[in-house]
């Protein structure tokens, strides 16, 4: 798996989403930006993104994913 296969999902699957991905093949690490995290605790915001990419974590062609899960104006606060 590319880490553009997996920001294009991420991105098509919450709103307004900014990610930044990069790995191996296997292993990922990401930055999640999203509107849709406002509210959420890091287990709840991880849960959302895990639910999204289950398909490819049960095949075992993702096999880690290091994640960054923030909101806009957390983001915004971090730069």
């Amino acid at each position: 798996m590319e880490p553009d296969n997996i920001k294009r999902m991420l991105e098509a699957a919450l709103s307004d989403c900014q990610a930044e991905v990069s790995g191996d093949g296997r292993h990922f690490q990401a930055l999640i930006i999203s509107p849709e995290f406002e509210g959420k605790g890091l287990i709840q915001r991880h849960r959302m993104v895990n639910a999204i990419l289950k398909a490819h974590f049960d095949t075992e062609v993702l096999h880690a994913l290091s994640m960054r899960t923030l909101t806009p104006a957390e983001n915004a606060g971090a730069q």
